[in-house]
């Protein structure tokens, strides 16, 4: 496994920021680590970078235990943090050069960075002169510089625009296909864009962990639009087994919330016929991934 996390948790004084989280990571997955701020994302990816311990459990990154041989994890992990410490004062390339003397790295590999980042117009600019989308860039090429086997990204496309959105997923997609890529964001279709699986959590808990092809076909919630050929009373509506919500939309359309695994398609027609009615449209809505999260992370 490229990480593994077993019953890692972590308090500061009376808070617990993690609670007993358990989870792995095969090499070559795209991994979207999900939830609420302050939920404990930026904790758990702090531990696996060893810039702070846990205070149970174990957690290693290729193999390397993050507390006992914390030097062979920092080489094979490539960080972006949140708030992506920079030296403003620093040129872009300059900058490069510095973390590269750090890990060794040949020059070459510099050039290589700058131009899979989107790097190469602003190379020769401080980084203080920078927008703060291409300060992300920079700390993406840092991440980048050692060729890590396992990226580890906290809010990468923070402070993009539409069209760097794209190149930098792009980079990410592209990395991903020879890396292990575990990454959070508060943006969903970024995520469904890139990412193979989804973990959620929520008040320091794993509350989901799945498959993201996996996850929006298992939701039981189900949203059907059926347009019948004549009005349909409230009173009638309601009638319908497993009906958490139902709403009139227009004229004879329907927008009606069923809780089962059951297809219900098939049972609003033979709801029509029994009535009466005839269904003139039918169309089940797929829960795309910004409503499963709300489901899940919703305060109980």
């Amino acid at each position: 496994m490229s990480i593994e996390v077993q019953n890692i948790s972590k308090s500061y004084g009376a808070q617990k920021a993690l609670d007993k989280v358990s989870f792995s990571v095969k090499k070559g997955e795209i991994v979207g680590f999900l939830g609420p701020n302050g939920a404990g994302k930026s904790t758990l990816m702090k531990i696996l970078t060893t810039y702070i311990t846990a205070d149970e459990g174990t957690a290693s990154v290729n193999g390397n235990d993050v507390n006992n041989n914390p030097k062979a994890v920092q080489l094979s992990v490539g960080y972006l943090a949140e708030h992506n410490p920079l030296y403003l004062d620093l040129y872009v390339r300059e900058y490069l050069e510095f973390n590269a003397d750090v890990y060794k790295v040949a020059a070459s590999r510099i050039d290589e960075v700058i131009e899979l980042t989107g790097l190469t117009p602003e190379k020769h600019k401080k980084i203080g002169q920078l927008s703060k989308g291409y300060r992300q860039r920079v700390g993406l090429a840092t991440a980048l510089l050692h060729n890590p086997d396992v990226l580890i990204l906290d809010e990468p496309t923070t402070g993009l625009d539409p069209n760097q959105l794209v190149e930098i997923r792009n980079v990410i997609k592209n990395v991903g296909k020879n890396k292990t890529v575990f990454l959070s964001t508060h943006i969903m279709q970024e995520v469904e864009a890139i990412c193979d699986r989804v973990i959620i959590i929520d008040h320091g808990k794993i509350v989901t962990d799945k498959k993201l092809d996996k996850l929006v076909s298992d939701v039981t919630t189900q949203v059907i639009e059926v347009e019948f050929d004549q009005s349909v009373t409230e009173a009638l509506i309601g009638t319908l087994s497993d009906l958490t919500s139902y709403k009139n939309t227009r004229d004879n359309v329907w927008e009606l919330t069923f809780e089962t695994e059951t297809d219900m398609r098939s049972a609003l027609f033979d709801f029509a016929q029994e009535n009466g009615l005839k269904t003139l449209q039918l169309t089940l809505k797929s829960k795309n991934l910004e409503e499963i999260f709300r489901e899940k992370t919703a305060n109980k």
